[in-house]
C-alpha cells in the first residue's frame, strides 16, 4: 500500500507598513505648565524659603503626584489614537503538499518538480464603512474629554492648595496673636508680682493671675503646633520634594473686596469650567461612538491571491470572501451607543445645573462672609482692645477687680480669634468663588 505525502500549511503574519499617527503629537493641554523653578534651599543665615500663593499653585501643578498620574491618561489616550488609526495587517500564507516524508527514497528533483505542490499567497482585509476614520475620530474625541477632565483636576487641586495656604496663614496669625497675648500678660504678671511683694494685692489674686498665665502658654504651644501641621499638609499638596523642610509662606491674611454680580460670574463659569466642557465633549464622543458602531455593522471583504506550483505548472488563484449579514448586523451596539448619546446629553445638562448652583452658593457665601468682616471692622475690634486696655490699666492701679480684668482679657482674645477666623473664611470664600467660576481671574 502506497503512503501519500502529508500536507503542511504555514501562516505568517507580516507587519503592515501602513501609516500611523505620530504618538509624540504636541498638545498644550496635555503638557504640564512651565512654572518658575522651585526655590532652592537658602544659604545659612538667610532664613527659610518663603513662597507666595501663586508660587504654591505652580509648584503643585508641577510636582503633585496625583495630578502627574492623571496627566498620563492624556498620553494613554493619544496612544489609543495611534492604535485606532492602524490598518489591518496583510497575511502571508505558504504551504507544501504531497511531500514523501515517510518515503524519503522518493525524494528527487523530478518528484519535487512534477508531483509535489507548493503554494504562496497573500490575503488582505478591506474595511468597509470608513471604520478606520470613525475609530480615529472616536479616539480623538475621547482624548478631548480626557484633557478637559485633567484640567478639572487642576482646578480642584488649585483650590485645595489655596485653602491649605490660607490655613497656614490663619495658623501663623493665631500664633502671632498668642505670642502677643502671652508677652502682654507676662508683663502684667511681673507687675502684679511686684505689687504682691509690696503687699498691694493678696496672694490669692496673685495665684489666680499666675494660673491664668498657664492658659496663655498652652494657647501659644497649640498655635505653634497648628502652624507646623498646616505647613506639612501644604507641603504634601505641593509635592514633598518641591520645597525644603523649613519653608514658610509669604504674606498674611488680608481683606480685599471682590466686585461683580452673580450673572457675570455664572456666565464666565459656563464659558470656562473644564468639567462642563468635558460634559459637552462627552456628547460629541458619544456621537462618534454611535457612528463607529454603525460602520462596524458593515461587513468587511477579504481578498486573497495565491501562486501555485504543481506538476511543472505555475498557476495563480484569486479568492474573495465576505460575511452575509443575515443575523449579526451589530444592531445591539448600535442601539446601546444610541442610548449613550441620550445619557451624555442628560449628563451635560446636569453638569450645567451644577455649575450654576456652585457659582450661586459660592457667591452667597462670599457675600455673607463679607458682611461679617464689615461688622468686625466697623468698630468691634477697636472696642474690644480699648476695653482690655482700660481694664488692664485700672487693675494694675487697683481701680478694678481681678475678675473684671480677666473677663476683659478673655473677651479681647475671643474677638481677635473670631476676627482672624472670619477673615480666613472670607478669603476661603473668594477661593471657592474662583473654583466655581473655573478661573482665578474674576470679572
Amino acid at each position: 500500500m502506497r503512503l501519500h505525502g502529508v500536507r503542511f500549511t504555514l501562516l505568517i503574519l507580516v507587519v503592515s507598513a501602513s501609516g500611523a499617527l505620530c504618538a509624540s503629537r504636541a498638545s498644550a493641554q496635555a503638557q504640564a505648565p512651565t512654572p518658575p523653578p522651585a526655590p532652592a534651599t537658602p544659604a545659612p543665615g538667610q532664613g527659610p524659603v518663603k513662597i507666595t500663593l501663586d508660587d504654591a499653585i505652580q509648584l503643585a501643578l508641577t510636582h503633585n503626584h496625583n495630578l502627574l498620574a492623571a496627566r498620563t491618561t492624556i498620553q494613554q489616550s493619544e496612544a489609543e489614537e495611534t492604535t485606532a488609526n492602524l490598518r489591518p495587517n496583510p497575511v502571508l500564507m505558504t504551504d507544501a503538499q504531497f511531500l514523501p516524508i515517510f518515503q524519503p527514497n522518493q525524494f528527487s528533483e523530478d518528484y519535487i518538480d512534477n508531483s509535489a505542490q507548493f503554494d504562496l499567497g497573500v490575503s488582505y482585509l478591506f474595511e468597509r464603512g470608513k471604520k478606520r476614520q470613525h475609530r480615529l475620530q472616536a479616539a480623538q474625541d475621547a482624548t478631548a474629554v480626557t484633557r478637559s477632565t485633567v484640567a478639572d483636576n487642576e482646578r480642584t487641586l488649585t483650590f485645595q492648595v489655596a485653602n491649605q495656604f490660607i490655613n497656614v496663614q490663619l495658623a501663623e496669625s493665631t500664633l502671632d496673636l498668642a505670642q502677643q497675648d502671652l508677652k502682654s500678660f507676662q508683663d502684667t504678671v511681673n507687675i502684679m508680682q511686684e505689687r504682691y511683694r509690696a503687699g498691694d494685692i493678696s496672694r490669692d489674686d496673685f495665684l489666680k493671675i499666675q494660673l491664668q498665665l498657664l492658659q496663655f502658654q498652652m494657647d501659644e504651644s497649640q498655635a505653634r503646633l497648628a502652624r507646623v501641621q498646616a505647613l506639612d499638609d501644604l507641603r504634601q499638596q505641593l509635592g514633598y520634594e518641591s520645597v525644603p523642610q523649613d519653608y514658610d509662606v509669604a504674606g498674611t491674611l488680608d481683606y480685599a473686596p471682590v466686585h461683580g454680580n452673580l450673572e457675570d460670574f455664572q456666565a464666565k463659569a459656563l464659558a470656562t469650567r473644564p468639567d462642563l466642557r468635558a460634559a459637552q465633549q462627552g456628547v460629541t464622543a458619544a456621537n462618534s461612538q454611535f457612528l463607529l458602531q454603525k460602520a462596524n455593522g458593515k461587513r468587511d471583504v477579504t481578498a486573497q491571491m495565491n501562486y501555485t506550483h504543481l506538476s511543472a505548472l505555475n498557476t495563480a488563484s484569486f479568492f474573495g470572501s465576505v460575511q452575509i449579514p443575515i443575523f449579526d448586523r451589530n444592531q445591539g451596539e448600535i442601539a446601546r451607543t444610541g442610548f449613550a448619546i441620550t445619557q451624555a446629553q442628560e449628563q451635560e445638562k446636569a453638569t450645567n445645573d451644577q455649575v450654576m448652583t456652585d457659582v450661586r452658593d459660592a457667591f452667597e457665601g462670599l457675600q455673607t462672609n463679607d458682611q461679617v468682616i464689615q461688622l468686625y471692622r466697623s468698630g468691634y475690634l477697636d472696642q474690644a482692645k480699648e476695653d482690655r486696655d482700660i481694664s488692664q490699666y485700672a487693675y494694675q492701679r487697683g481701680a478694678a477687680s481681678l475678675l473684671d480684668f480677666l473677663d476683659a482679657e478673655r473677651s479681647y482674645r475671643a474677638v481677635q480669634l473670631a476676627y482672624r477666623q472670619a477673615l480666613a473664611s472670607y478669603v476661603t470664600a473668594v477661593e471657592q468663588l474662583r473654583e466655581a467660576v473655573g478661573t482665578r481671574s474674576l470679572p
